[in-house]
């Protein structure tokens, strides 16, 4: 039998999806799991978008629709990205696919040629690298500090720009460290780009989940030349509680837009029609809800982070945005417990989740080894349950 194609042989499966298929397999069979893992809203989907969706099955919007998506909820977009985020587009440039995470892909593919180098901060979202890889790009992972809030420094960004490099992707707020540029951070990002011409894949995602007065800047805003370069990905997942419905867009140049809507096109053809209309409430209707979760999504983050820098062995920074916190656990590793020395972030994820039952992100898959990544989109009362667990565990003498 002939070998499997280069580009699936050479995928890192997904340790976030793996930590949550074993938490949710350990549920089934009657164990009471407590999942830092999950990635998502553990709110439902606010009524009346609901209600707008069942609306559209009612009313038979079931068939195909434009393969970039329907013109109704591209001008949608169009309104949205100029009223908070001070952009102008036209529907023309926005194209509607199936999640953000299929934009980001879109857009790799329109930009990669094989060899192509994209810099990818790290830590970063643990699909970056592997979607560079299927596009027949190079991942460049630029490693950034905890001390400096995991970002990037202009001076290590501009030696990492060689001939081959094509793109950047920056998420911010960002996953998995919930940290946020501000706007003057992204303007000296913005001018090397420009002066470099290199693309800019901005991954806006978590965008309405900022907390302490903090703003979200897209980096498309500063002017004509870097907007040019810049791929805005957003959607609905995140700030709508909707990532089941999997919708995400694109705001991009009208050549890369078209280029993305014709893969589009051969790949998937549109996006769910039942959801787009939905979409379209969200995007138009009220925005209560989001203040709701918000208000939720803060309270326990004082709270987590609150508890793991009262672990022992354990410290993390207090995330701007996003519902994740990245935990530095450095000082556990080298340690035995139960017999064992744990040695690296992936096996005391394991274990913990083994012997603790409670379910965490080792940092590794985030190019962030040492770290464990812990998600507060769930109840105060498992963030509570769940601390104290890894408390007992870590503490506890063998």
């Amino acid at each position: 039998m002939k070998k499997l194609a280069e580009r699936v042989l050479n995928i890192t499966p997904s340790v976030t999806f793996s930590i949550d298929a074993k938490a949710k397999q350990m549920a089934a069979q009657g164990i009471k799991v407590v999942n830092f893992g999950v990635g998502e809203p553990d709110f439902d989907t606010p009524a009346h978008i609901a209600a707008a969706g069942i609306a559209a099955i009612e009313a038979g919007h079931t068939r195909y629709t434009p393969s970039s998506g329907t013109e109704k909820l591209r001008q949608a977009i169009c309104q949205k990205l100029g009223s908070e985020n001070q952009l102008s587009y036209n529907p023309a440039q926005i194209v509607v696919s199936n999640g953000a995470k299929h934009s980001i892909y879109n857009a790799l593919l329109a930009l990669c040629d094989p060899g192509d180098e994209v810099i990818v901060p790290a830590p970063y979202w643990v699909s970056y690298p592997e979607m560079v890889k299927m596009a027949s790009g190079v991942p460049k992972i630029l490693d950034t500090r905890e001390e400096e809030d995991f970002k990037v420094r202009p001076e290590e960004l501009v030696a990492a720009i060689t001939t081959r490099t094509k793109a950047l992707i920056l998420n911010s707020p960002s996953n998995p460290t919930g940290m946020v540029y501000s706007a003057s951070e992204l303007k000296i990002i913005a001018d090397i780009c420009v002066q470099h011409q290199v693309y800019v894949i901005s991954d806006e995602i978590y965008e309405k989940l900022i907390y302490d007065g903090v703003k979200h800047v897209s980096m498309a805003s500063f002017g004509p030349d870097i907007k040019e370069l810049t791929v805005v990905v957003n959607g609905m997942s995140k700030a709508y509680a909707m990532t089941g419905w999997r919708i995400g867009y694109t705001a991009s140049n009208s050549a890369l837009a078209a280029a993305m809507g014709s893969l589009q096109s051969h790949a998937t053809s549109n996006p769910n029609s039942i959801a787009q209309t939905a979409s379209v409430e969200a995007l138009c209707g009220s925005q209560e809800a989001i203040g709701a979760m918000l208000q939720e999504f803060a309270r326990r983050r004082l709270r987590m982070v609150e508890l793991l820098n009262q672990l022992p062995g354990v410290s993390c920074r207090m995330p701007q945005g996003a519902f994740y916190v990245l935990a530095n656990i450095s000082q556990l590793l080298g340690v035995p417990y139960g017999g064992e020395v744990i040695l690296d972030d992936v096996r005391l994820a394991g274990v913990m989740l083994d012997k603790a039952h409670v379910a965490v992100v080792p940092g590794s898959g985030f190019g962030a080894r040492n770290y464990i990544r812990l998600s507060y989109a769930t109840s105060m009362e498992n963030i509570e349950a769940g601390v104290s667990r890894i408390r007992t565990y870590i503490t506890t003498p063998y």
